[in-house]
């Protein structure tokens, strides 16, 4: 039965429906509606903050705030989860703090507002030689919730499987509205603020370190789903960047294969601009108005996959054969922000599994295509994941990870596709990250995750014993 609250003028609590239903069986609902005695008490809408400065943070945060919990920090909302929603609370967008604080060439270390975007970042970088050490994707996402997010890409084996890896120090807003900073000596405090997904406070300043910039050379390979399987485990253990786009029913895998090379030229970041507004915003446009307007499915996802092998073959392998972080992450920024209108939800899987679980990804994408006649229109996208020892909540802990991205278009099916790849990923021992994974079971993060978890419950609840930042999604896992 649905219970629904009513104001009494009059009376200082509310009434629930439930409690006065008996009696009010034999009244005249229009009647009583009409006689404004009673009144639909509705649900607030949640409220959005745009702070300049910091003492708004502080301000906001405060025991004696007027601001109702819980607060959720937000940056350039490329979340797929309701990680950083609250429906009732408050929104606090560092986006506007978006200052470069100091760029320091001789420690090799960039200071920044959390607010920076990473492709703005990349290339004022560049005009003083330096470069970020990982290459990432999403390049729209601000620096603090590139932080505090997983935030992943086809990073070489030394560079750091997450961009929260290169966090030096962080200052952060606790709950309790105070401001400190986790300097690099505190080892363990920064270990449990990177991928802490805004639970421990709101960062608002960040020291990252950076390098002189590196060239590496570009490959592409084309293969079946079985040869790929033959040689993940082999490419997994080399030092390499990996990034590889699957077109499971067409049985095709096409590989971007990135390796330090002393001998590769810089380039141009016009191809890598092309490239990555083929990617990412040209095939969702495309696949959207393809979608739309063909109504055979047949001959729909025909062309959608002709699309892709095209763009695949042209953009990718034509253009691009040399780079390096800095042409690769300043293909993006602002931009279109494409990313924010496609479904996704990523996992991870154990490097030495992989072999397995990309042909059975295949089967299963033709099951569900079969059962349901729904299938993404977007190509799944994965990257080899080193492994990281930099974060409590890193997927990669304990081993080196694959991560593998299914990614749609379409809203219609989208939900029942992702609850059957949920089902998939924990069968095959994926690991979730509670910003891009979908329909993760409360009780499936004590497993993937272990005594890791426990030990973040016990520092977040030392941050944050009152959960002021806990929003209903967040405290099934957390709580």
């Amino acid at each position: 039965m649905t219970i629904v609250f009513w104001r009494v003028p009059g009376l200082k609590h509310r009434i629930s429906s439930h409690s006065i239903l008996e009696s009010a069986m034999s009244v005249n609902a229009v009647s009583v509606r009409r006689s404004g005695r009673f009144r639909l008490h509705k649900q607030s809408a949640p409220t959005v903050l745009h702070p300049v400065k910091v003492r708004e943070i502080r301000d906001a945060l405060a025991p004696d705030s007027r601001y109702r919990t819980p607060f959720r920090p937000v940056g350039a909302n490329s979340s797929a989860t309701d990680c950083t929603s609250s429906a009732a609370g408050t929104v606090i967008d560092v986006s506007a703090l978006d200052e470069i604080r100091n760029i320091d060439t001789y420690g090799d270390t960039v200071t920044v507002q959390a607010g920076v975007r990473i492709g703005d970042l990349a290339g004022e970088l560049a005009k003083h030689g330096l470069e970020l050490a990982g290459a990432h994707d999403l390049m729209s996402r601000t620096v603090g919730g590139a932080v505090a997010g997983a935030c992943i890409g086809p990073a070489f084996g030394d560079d750091g499987a997450f961009f929260a890896s290169q966090v030096k120090s962080i200052r952060v807003i606790t709950p309790n509205g105070k401001p400190i900073h986790v300097r690099s000596d505190q080892n363990n405090l920064l270990n449990a603020f990177r991928l802490s997904f805004g639970m421990l406070g709101i960062i608002y300043e960040v020291e990252l370190k950076v390098r002189p910039i590196r060239v590496f050379s570009v490959t592409h390979r084309r293969c079946t789903f079985e040869q790929f399987a033959a040689v993940s485990e082999r490419l997994s253990n080399l030092d390499v960047g990996l990034k590889y786009f699957l077109l499971p029913f067409r049985n095709r895998v096409y590989l971007d294969l990135r390796r330090h090379s002393p001998d590769a030229r810089a380039g141009h970041r016009i191809p890598w601009k092309i490239k990555d507004w083929g990617e990412s915003t040209v095939l969702p446009h495309v696949f959207k108005s393809i979608n739309r307007v063909v109504p055979v499915a047949g001959m729909r996802y025909r062309l959608i996959d002709e699309v892709s092998k095209m763009t695949q073959g042209l953009v990718s392998t034509r253009l691009v054969n040399s780079g390096s972080n800095f042409t690769a992450q300043m293909s993006s920024s602002k931009g279109d922000d494409a990313a924010r209108r496609l479904h996704y939800s990523t996992w991870f899987f154990p490097a030495a599994d992989f072999a397995i679980v990309v042909q059975a990804y295949r089967e299963f994408c033709l099951r569900i295509h079969k059962d349901s006649g729904f299938r993404c229109d977007m190509p799944t996208v994965g990257f080899r994941i080193s492994r990281d020892r930099s974060a409590l909540l890193s997927p990669s802990f304990d081993e080196p990870m694959i991560a593998l991205r299914a990614i749609s278009t379409q809203a219609k099916g989208w939900g029942d596709f992702a609850i059957d790849f949920g089902d998939f990923a924990r069968h095959w021992g994926g690991v979730p990250v509670f910003n891009q994974t979908l329909e993760v079971p409360a009780d499936y993060a004590l497993p993937a995750f272990g005594s890791r978890l426990e030990f973040f419950r016990k520092i977040r609840r030392q941050f944050d014993p009152e959960n002021r930042m806990m929003n209903p999604y967040l405290s099934q896992y957390f709580l």
